[in-house]
């Protein structure tokens, strides 16, 4: 019979024997301490554990992905094209900002169905320009339409991408103004008209079009006949229709199915579908729900170019977030007021005192849906070579009679016929021996008085509500001269503004029906 032999390192009494027995009491140590802890927790709190791990590792692994397929999705280009800018970058989450909306006319790529490529050779031309305007409030947008057709002048350009300088021209339409040196030189081409500085700019194509049309499953539009367009192919029956992809397309860029069949019918078309949009949205919580945004950021942002300050994910949900609870009824949509330009009946040029008008509203930040709800003007004396030289202010004269007093205005404010509006107003106050002057343009407004007539001056500028620390003492004026600048483009009171009364076009709470051009109807 075989003895089992009992191993020498395992027996009682031994070393490994005593330390088992020693550790059979107390708490796991090392590592098995920390198995035997896991041993101890419930299997459900195990499996929740492991599931929140997989939850957080998928959820930034789902953010990093759309951050990064987003971002390679943007293109971007510089802001300017060389004209010096005044004002310091805003701040996207919280300040006042102006965006400058462009479409697009290029065929390349998936565009080329729509015409030959010749046809918008250089970088293309703009076929919508639009300016989205942001109150810091985030309370009222205006969105103001600029005619592909309308003659303005064009600054300096230099393409940033060769180096190459445009010369500036005039008279030219404002379509063309990014075809030869990019993007900036519209964006510059914009300021220099309106006499603001647009912060960013997005620049779409037509599949853009195409794509956010289908991402939102389409928008309502509505007009009064039966219509068909052979150039853009837009077919609608009378009433109200969804359109999405291709036909969205077609109603956006039709210059013929509305109205005359000119570009205005058109602008009001354009205006009508973003409202519908707009109100899409807003009932389908869309800026709120992230799905939905992920979808349309996606589409949006493959055929879109941005300005370098966009140019990144955080930027455009800024922008999206701050919409979000916008009133539709104060998204406000706007046309710059124009007439028949006299070279060309077919060309527009801006309307004046309207559309200086409009401009300066927009300088003052104006709400256009209650122009009356103004803030006041903070206007400073100018300092231009072209104004008189302040002196000594004169001991003031006690009394005098009003038709006796010279008082002259001069028109430095860049509006033909301004000199004589103001010495209208002036007459009609009493200074019958108003009368106008030529002038170089100024920024600032001022009243200027010669020796002995401080009183008139005074009275002058409180009848015009020029504010008084803009009413200086000026060697060489004889009497009173009202200097109007640049700053007090309409009205005959600086405080007020005065603005059309038809200026809004529709807000993003009006369901308008657009008229059908008579030529287009079909049975």
């Amino acid at each position: 019979m075989v003895r089992r032999r009992d191993n020498p390192g395992q027996g009682a009494g031994t070393p490994v024997a005593d330390a088992a027995a020693r550790h059979s009491d107390t708490k796991a140590m090392g590592p098995a301490r920390h198995l035997g802890a896991m041993r101890g927790k419930p299997a459900w709190l195990k499996t929740t554990a492991v599931v929140v791990s997989l939850l957080l590792v998928g959820g930034l692994a789902f953010a990093a992905f759309w951050v990064i397929r987003l971002q390679m999705n943007i293109s971007k280009a510089p802001l300017g094209a060389g004209s010096s800018r005044t004002e310091d970058p805003v701040n996207d989450s919280k300040d006042r900002m102006q965006i400058l909306i462009l479409g697009s006319d290029t065929r390349d790529g998936k565009n080329s169905e729509y015409g030959e490529a010749d046809l918008s050779s250089g970088y293309g031309q703009s076929d919508v320009m639009m300016m989205m305007d942001i109150s810091a409030d985030n309370k009222r947008v205006s969105v103001i339409s600029f005619p592909r057709d309308l003659l303005v002048d064009i600054p300096e350009c230099t393409d940033h991408k060769t180096n190459q300088v445009f010369p500036a021209r005039s008279g030219v339409m404002i379509n063309e103004a990014m075809k030869q040196a990019g993007i900036g030189c519209a964006v510059d081409t914009v300021n220099k008209l309106t006499g603001l500085e647009i912060d960013h700019f997005m620049m779409a194509d037509f599949n853009a079009v195409k794509e956010l049309s289908n991402a939102v499953g389409g928008v309502e539009v509505c007009i009064s006949d039966a219509v068909y367009d052979p150039d853009s192919r837009l077919r609608l029956p009378a009433g109200t229709s969804q359109v999405q992809g291709e036909q969205a397309l077609a109603f956006l860029r039709t210059r013929h199915a509305f109205a005359d069949g000119g570009d205005l019918g058109r602008i009001k078309a354009q205006q009508g579908f973003l409202s519908s949009l707009t109100r899409k949205i807003k009932d389908d919580g869309t800026l709120g729900d992230p799905q939905k945004m992920l979808k349309i950021a996606d589409v949006v942002t493959q055929n879109l170019t941005v300005d370098d300050g966009l140019a990144s994910v955080p930027s455009l949900l800024t922008i999206g977030n701050r919409l979000k609870n916008i009133d539709i009824s104060k998204v406000a949509f706007v046309a710059v007021p124009t007439t028949p330009a006299p070279t060309d009946p077919n060309r527009l040029a801006v309307a004046e005192p309207a559309a200086s008008q409009l401009f300066a509203a927009l300088r003052k930040d104006v709400d256009l849906t209650d122009p009356t709800a103004t803030p006041s003007p903070t206007a400073q004396p100018s300092e231009t070579t072209a104004a008189p030289s302040p002196t000594t202010p004169a001991t003031p004269v006690p009394g005098y009679d009003k038709a006796q007093q010279p008082v002259t205005v001069a028109n430095g404010s860049g509006v033909q016929a301004r000199a004589q509006e103001l010495v209208q107003a002036v007459i009609a106050g009493g200074f019958t021996q108003a009368a106008p002057l030529t002038a170089q343009p100024v920024e600032k407004t001022a009243v200027y008085y010669g020796p002995g007539f401080e009183d008139v001056a005074a009275d002058v500028a409180a009848l015009l509500e020029i504010p008084a620390t803009q009413v200086l003492p000026a060697t060489g004026v004889s009497g009173v001269q009202v200097y109007a600048g640049t700053d007090f483009t309409s009205g005959t009171k600086m405080g007020a503004v005065a603005l059309p009364s038809d200026i809004v076009n529709q807000t993003a709470g009006d369901a308008v029906c657009q008229q059908a051009n008579p030529e287009l109807i079909t049975r």
